[in-house]
């Protein structure tokens, strides 16, 4: 069976769910990817009621479309983060509540147990056209970091304040994780600037300060190593029974020096002159075969999920094409090697 082509809803929260599958479906989509911030998927409902998950799943099928993950980015980012003003325009108000920084990584905390909970209860109520192709209940995220602010060592990092800060994003994933456990649910995490992990290196170390916990894995954006000078197809082969989900998205990074260099310059996405920006896929620099072939080498069997960004084109149409791109680009692995046929008995 080809991997499902999906698309993430996390840009398109401004639409209503029943509005976002019917467009999903129109743009020629197998499924979508489940954010939980609009009305695409609410936690404490899909916690503890039966009727929200039939009725999802209903409109899902009534749309031919499927779903293999849910994503929880915002809460995520607010469990390690030094909390500050920004946080509150992502997190819903239960989590944010008084603003105090440590109540707020608390309460994002058991958001987050309670996401794996919703998560389980929604996809055990899922028809069995998607449970039969679901390899694992995945909720892809954040997990924000205390020490991204340190990521440029000036004045000098001390090692201890880098330590102390896997440290603390062990001590507060760890029971995190064994609430996933409990829900036989997998944590992806999106490496991604920000993030407690953000090229190989960091994603190592972060597997290692949660005790390479089976519950803990990757959610794969190639679009998020490409302009850093990551190699991003070494972190398939690297990680590849960790990747639990993948990102199709893209990205463009210039040829020549920018004004504007890979920090960004506290400029918009879109200024021309920045060095780098987020493209529809096919449209960047990213090696998208080069992905495919490795996905397959190391068995990648989970979806393709369109997470379409792009400031200088029409969405719709970004969305139709990002379809269509990913549809031509998968192909089954080989089954015997290719000079087999000359081989004599």
């Amino acid at each position: 069976m080809p991997r499902p082509v999906t698309l993430f809803t996390g840009q398109w929260a401004d639409l209503p769910f029943e509005v976002m599958c019917e467009k999903a479906a129109a743009f020629g989509y197998d499924g979508i990817e489940l954010a939980c911030w609009g009305d695409h998927f609410d936690v404490a409902s899909a916690k503890d009621s039966d009727d929200y998950c039939k009725k999802h799943w209903a409109t899902l099928t009534r749309h031919k479309l499927g779903c293999y993950a849910v994503s929880s980015h915002l809460v995520g980012q607010a469990i390690c983060d030094r909390i500050d003003e920004r946080h509150k325009g992502i997190l819903p108000p239960h989590v944010w509540g008084d603003g105090n920084p440590e109540g707020v990584r608390t309460r994002a905390a058991a958001e987050m147990m309670d996401t794996a909970r919703a998560a389980r209860r929604f996809f055990n109520l899922a028809p069995q056209s998607v449970r039969q192709g679901l390899k694992r209940v995945v909720v892809n995220g954040f997990t924000g970091s205390s020490i991204w602010p340190l990521v440029y060592s000036f004045p000098p990092n001390l090692p201890k304040q880098i330590d102390d800060g896997y440290a603390d994003f062990a001590r507060r994933w760890r029971p995190i994780l064994d609430a996933f456990d409990q829900c036989d649910v997998h944590f992806a995490l999106e490496v991604h600037p920000t993030e407690i992990a953000f090229d190989l290196v960091s994603a190592e170390r972060a597997l290692q300060a949660v005790g390479n916990h089976p519950r803990f894995g990757f959610n794969y954006d190639p679009s998020h190593f490409g302009y850093q000078g990551v190699d991003y197809v070494a972190f398939i082969r690297r990680f590849g029974p960790r990747l639990f989900h993948m990102h199709v998205k893209d990205v463009w990074w210039s040829p020549t020096p920018t004004p504007i260099g890979v920090f960004g310059g506290h400029a918009d996405f879109g200024h021309a002159d920045r060095y780098w920006d987020f493209r529809s896929p096919g449209r960047g620099r990213i090696d998208f075969e080069a992905i495919i072939r490795a996905l397959n080498a190391v068995g990648y069997d989970g979806p393709l999920s369109v997470e379409w960004e792009d400031g200088a084109m029409d969405r719709e149409h970004g969305a139709r094409e990002a379809c269509a791109f990913v549809r031509r680009l998968q192909f089954a692995p080989s089954a015997a090697a290719f000079d087999a046929a000359f081989a004599r008995e």
